[in-house]
């Protein structure tokens, strides 16, 4: 038995971090990952309702014209700075 104990133990750790890793790249229900920045990427997660907003259909189109479809981050890749990207969420 005292052999089973640290296969146990690292499971239940190898089983923890995977649950926090999960938790830091889960979406909640509403919402949608963008990653923003020109040279190092910050991801953000925004609502759904701001897919309405002229100004940031702007941005989606201009993300378009850079990246097309490919998108290696796993959500949105936004050619802006942070500042700006504050900015415009900021005013909707």
């Amino acid at each position: 038995m005292g052999i089973r104990l640290p296969r146990i133990v690292t499971a239940k750790h190898t089983r923890r971090r995977a649950s926090l890793a999960s938790e830091a790249t889960t979406v909640p229900k509403g919402h949608f990952a963008v990653y923003v920045g020109e040279t190092e990427k910050k991801r953000f997660v925004v609502p759904i309702s701001y897919l309405k907003h002229p100004s940031f259909q702007n941005l989606l189109s201009q993300a378009e014209e850079e990246f097309g479809f490919y998108h290696p981050m796993g959500g949105l890749t936004i050619p802006c700075s942070e500042e700006v990207f504050m900015d415009l969420t900021s005013s909707l």
